[in-house]
């Protein structure tokens, strides 16, 4: 792992011309980048992670006047959503312009953003081009919030790993398709469908509307740990850990309200409190169950969250990590 530096950007930009891969920090999760101009480079992403070839990726730019080169028939509201929200973690599909198709998976549409973390923008700069990167785990795992994340799990199938500290927001982007007829939210993320909408000045469709593209973070199981994960409500988490505890198996339950959940801590039983705010719930998330996964536990147990919009990036989460 390199600590960023002048001679360190310089480097990992540098290997990503000689079709390398880095680890870079980005305010949501780490990724893992290629030049997103070289399709032999981008190919060796899916190889890494175990990904599948159709699994389209996301272009990491230095800036919003990139937009025409990577996309085509950018609409207006586009270039209203890139002013408000980039650099930050704001994805954006649109048509495709001269994105290879390897990092689109064969599809006529390209994602695109802008990340807000000093490190990753230095790289993008003394790039000087597009990166392609997902998330530097083993594909359908928990996403990498930390350097040693990343080294842990691909150790070296990633040629070079900035560390950047931890994330700061700690899930991956909000991803808006603006390349069919009607804005759809294809994935949620720290900016809300509400907020979006007020920027683009229409209506954009939730992520339970059914669509032709496919983006990153859509299948049913993903960022899941090793270790059995289940959501309860509340007022059944309680019964459920008790039910294990009876059986013999070891879990964590990871709790918002102490009050209503109410679970001592035993041999078998390890309670741990969360966050009960939304940006910090989702900043230590992935984390958490990282921690637990070493842990050699036989289930990982977590209150749901409220049914309300400001949590729905982290009901996201834990929903397609407990499939």
């Amino acid at each position: 792992m390199k600590t960023p530096t002048p001679e360190t950007i310089a480097a990992a930009a540098q290997c990503l011309r000689d079709g390398g891969l880095v680890a870079i920090p980005t305010e949501t999760v780490y990724g893992l980048g290629a030049d997103a101009s070289n399709p032999q480079a981008v190919l060796r992403i899916f190889a890494a992670k175990g990904r599948p070839a159709d699994h389209p990726l996301i272009v990491h730019a230095a800036g919003a006047e990139s937009l025409e080169y990577w996309a085509r028939e950018v609409p207006e509201g586009a270039l209203r959503l890139a002013a408000r929200y980039w650099p930050g973690p704001l994805t954006l599909i649109l048509k495709r312009g001269r994105a290879p198709l390897e990092v689109t998976g064969g599809q006529d549409s390209v994602g695109l953003r802008v990340p807000a973390h000093p490190v990753a923008l230095a790289l993008l700069r003394a790039f000087g081009g597009g990166v392609a990167a997902p998330s530097a785990n083993r594909f359908g795992r928990v996403s990498p919030t930390r350097a040693w994340h990343v080294r842990r799990e691909l150790g070296d199938r990633v040629d070079m790993i900035l560390d950047g500290g931890p994330c700061r927001v700690g899930v991956e982007s909000t991803i808006l398709s603006l390349a069919g007829d009607r804005p759809v939210l294809l994935r949620p993320g720290a900016i809300a469908l509400s907020e979006l909408q007020e920027v683009l000045g229409e209506e954009i469709a939730p992520p339970s509307t059914p669509v032709a593209i496919r983006a990153p973070g859509m299948l049913a199981s993903h960022y899941a740990p090793e270790t059995p994960f289940e959501v309860w409500p509340a007022e059944e988490l309680r019964q459920r850990a008790e039910e294990l505890a009876q059986t013999g198996r070891r879990a964590a339950i990871l709790f918002i309200d102490p009050q209503r959940c109410g679970i001592a801590a035993t041999p078998d039983l390890l309670p741990f409190p969360m966050p009960a705010e939304p940006d910090d719930y989702a900043r230590r998330l992935f984390a958490v169950l990282r921690r637990f996964d070493r842990m050699g536990l036989d289930v990982l147990l977590a209150e749901a969250p409220p049914e309300t919009e400001a949590w729905q990036a982290v009901r996201d989460r834990m929903r397609r990590a407990s499939c």
